[in-house]
């Protein structure tokens, strides 16, 4: 009987092939990386905001809970409102942007180019301070037609207040339609570096995805997924905007939400574009504020986020201070629950129980989006790293993340699975 070999020459070609492959996947799709991505992202108006504006908000979010608390009992999962309150005395505000867009309009130049000074000081100021938010940065106008002119000078403009590029800053580039848009936006960065001194990479963007154009192109394809490779690595974040998009698809007001089958469909596209690539997704806003009705109001922001929790969208907009607290409440609930699930399953994976009467068999990818959730119940706060020795004293912080990003187990865990 004749031994069946692979000619080596084929065997070469074949390597080859497969390698060059590897490496574009490499490129492409690195994996989710290790920045913890904050719950939100609060937007408010430019000519509204000083260095002091996210403790205002926590501190007009305090009072609103306080005044409602009795009416919103039965969103208090668990006595979460003392968590909440402690967060909203703390550090409400994990990520903001000041908006030169759609909350702030169209102004005289030079309104706006004091303005833009001014958001550079504020941003220093936030990134001088353990108080300020994490991330923070600016939604500026959009890059098309009549507004780009405006648009770039209002960025140079927060630059030169905040003398530099402060870390943690992000700008925000709105109506984002063709993939063309973000090979300017990359050659904007890297000349805005160049001209200034500045680090090159240092200056990053989020893409805020608010036309139909940007999730189906002329051609039928997905120009989102090809306007995260143009990014050239410099996109953070994927933002939905609700309302634009909606409108753009004819939905009529009345029927513009988060929960619409449209945005729904929008979102799903982003988050099958982002997967893998290290680029987050956050959802958009709602209209509806704690103004006239704050119950009502916030048991509908409530709802919302929780269905956006479940369907993978772990960020999303805030435009009150009000909305602060089912920010909060709903994404502490959410993970405490998800962890409470997913830690005993870890801990049965990593001592190799699973197998063994157990009603539920996990496998390396399952141990993975486990241990991602069990992450981000660490990072926002939702648990705490005692909590998790307690409930399985195998797992820690190092385990946890090792699995998330599928690298090796640290000794002290015991074999890899």
């Amino acid at each position: 009987m004749t031994a069946t070999r692979l000619p080596e020459n084929v065997r070469a070609r074949i390597e080859a092939v497969l390698e060059a492959v590897d490496a574009g996947l490499r490129t492409r799709y690195p994996g989710p990386g290790e920045r913890p991505q904050p719950i939100h992202t609060a937007y408010v108006p430019a000519d509204q905001v000083t260095a002091d504006t996210p403790a205002v908000w926590g501190a007009a979010a305090l009072d609103l809970l306080d005044r409602h608390a009795g009416e919103l009992s039965d969103l208090d999962t668990g006595g979460g409102f003392a968590d909440v309150r402690e967060r909203l005395r703390t550090a409400p505000v994990q990520d903001l942007r000041i908006d030169f867009e759609d909350g702030y309009g169209p102004r005289p130049d030079d309104e706006e180019d004091a303005a833009a000074l001014a958001a550079g000081e504020v941003v220093a100021a936030w990134a001088a301070s353990a108080a300020g938010p994490h991330r923070f940065g600016i939604r500026v106008k959009g890059l098309g037609g009549l507004e780009r002119r405006r648009a770039l000078r209002t960025l140079e403009l927060v630059l030169d207040g905040a003398g530099g590029v402060p870390d943690g800053f992000v700008v925000t580039v709105p109506k984002v339609r063709a993939a063309e848009q973000v090979s300017a936006l990359v050659a904007l960065c890297e000349g805005l570096e160049r001209g200034s001194g500045l680090a090159a990479g240092a200056l990053r963007f989020e893409l805020q995805i608010e036309s139909p154009q940007a999730i189906i192109g002329p051609n039928g394809d997905a120009p989102v997924a090809r306007m995260i490779t143009l990014a050239e690595g410099r996109c953070d974040a994927l933002h939905f905007g609700t309302y634009d998009y909606t409108a753009d698809c004819g939905v009529a007001a009345p029927y513009q939400a988060l929960d619409h089958p449209a945005a729904d469909h929008a979102k799903a596209v982003m988050q099958v574009a982002a997967a893998q690539t290290g680029v987050w997704v956050c959802d958009g806003s709602t209209q509806i504020v704690p103004e006239a009705d704050p119950p009502a109001a916030l048991r509908e922001h409530h709802r919302l986020v929780t269905r956006s929790l479940r369907r993978g969208y772990y960020q999303g907009w805030d435009m009150h201070p009000g909305h602060l607290i089912t920010r909060w409440a709903a994404t502490y609930e959410f993970f405490r629950t998800a962890a409470a699930v997913a830690v005993p399953r870890l801990d049965a994976y990593l001592g190799k129980r699973g197998a063994a009467g157990a009603d539920v068999v996990d496998e390396p990818a399952t141990a993975q989006a486990l241990a991602a959730t069990v992450l981000r119940a660490l990072q926002c706060g939702a648990c705490t790293e005692q909590w998790l020795r307690a409930a399985a004293p195998g797992l820690d912080v190092a385990v946890v993340r090792a699995l998330a990003l599928r690298r090796p187990l640290p000794d002290r865990a015991g074999p890899n699975p």
